[in-house]
């Protein structure tokens, strides 16, 4: 067997170096192959540089150097495409992240689980900016997904490469890897982690990231529950406008009858024109994107369903 540690890194010029004796300590100790996987997310501090000199000494640690800045989840992303181990480790390179606790995640995938998440239980940061913020956005995605997990947001988590190989991550989406593991039916856990307090630099994310994560999480719920019948979502929406309309084109002929008003002297033909044209728009999208679902499934013969396991079945070829 043998381990990945996919580290993002973002000017730590100051942590780096740590980071990274810490990490070989740690993983001299487990029982198996490991590489470390430095992914320098367009650093424009010295962080390139002290991510060369480490690889040049250690032929554990690989790195790999983005042209720019593309962000937390792009860097994971590549961290993984560039993997080689059955387990992947994903951690924060600030040194917030304990390299104490990865052996400890790595035993629960031993006792049957796909994906372990860390929970930072007594977490380390300003409470109204960062913690507040972070537990409600928790309670959120976990009402909404259905994937119960304390702490989304927390890097530290370790995953077998069946469940994650084929995952496809864009915004700020690394958070919710379980809920694309938990699709593929993968069994999801968590863990309590240590988390650090922030010794060096400072924190490259404010509040504004919160309300990017509900933006990510609206399209985490339409691609779990409609992706394949996106008709639905765009149906519902028009049905709802064509109702509108109809409530609209009521109202209009009572006042016109019985209100003493005239067409001109209300709104409700416009509104009627409006509410019917947002129906019918919503159809036409609808019909185009049950289109492009079927062009993306048919076009790289991808089957809708995942099976589990056959029985009695005769392998082909």
């Amino acid at each position: 067997m043998k381990i990945s540690i996919v580290v993002p890194i973002y000017n730590e010029d100051e942590t780096v170096v740590y980071l990274c004796e810490k990490l070989l300590n740690v993983l001299v100790n487990i029982d198996c192959g490991f590489e470390v996987i430095l992914v320098n997310d367009g650093s424009t501090d010295k962080t390139a540089i002290c991510l060369d000199n480490i690889s040049e000494k250690d032929s554990h640690f690989k790195v790999i150097h983005l042209k720019r800045n593309f962000g937390q989840t792009a860097a994971i992303m590549a961290g993984i495409d560039y993997s080689s181990g059955d387990i992947i480790v994903t951690m924060d390179g600030d040194l917030q992240n304990d390299p104490a606790d990865i052996a400890r995640i790595i035993e629960k995938l031993d006792e049957g689980y796909d994906v372990c998440s860390g929970w930072r239980k007594h977490r380390k940061d300003n409470w109204f900016s960062r913690v507040l913020p972070s537990k409600m956005a928790n309670l959120l995605i976990s009402k909404i997904s259905g994937v119960l997990l304390k702490d989304y947001g927390c890097t530290l988590k370790a995953y077998k490469r069946e469940v994650i190989k084929d995952v496809k991550l864009y915004g700020e989406m690394h958070r919710f890897i379980p809920i694309y593991a938990t699709w593929q039916g993968a069994n999801v856990c968590e863990i309590p982690v240590t988390h650090h307090a922030r010794k060096h630099g400072k924190s490259k994310y404010g509040i504004n990231r919160t309300f990017k994560v509900i933006l990510d999480l609206m399209v985490i719920k339409f691609l779990g529950s409609y992706s394949q019948k996106p008709i639905y979502v765009f149906g519902g929406f028009a049905f709802f406008n064509f109702i509108l309309s109809f409530l609209s084109f009521g109202l209009m002929i009572y006042y016109k009858y019985y209100g003493g008003k005239t067409f001109v002297e209300t709104p409700l033909p416009q509104l009627v024109v409006l509410f019917f044209l947002m129906g019918f728009m919503s159809v036409l999208m609808g019909l185009i994107a049950e289109i492009q679902m079927r062009t993306y499934y048919e076009s790289q013969n991808k089957p809708s369903y995942l099976i589990s396991e056959t029985r009695n079945f005769e392998k082909e070829g």
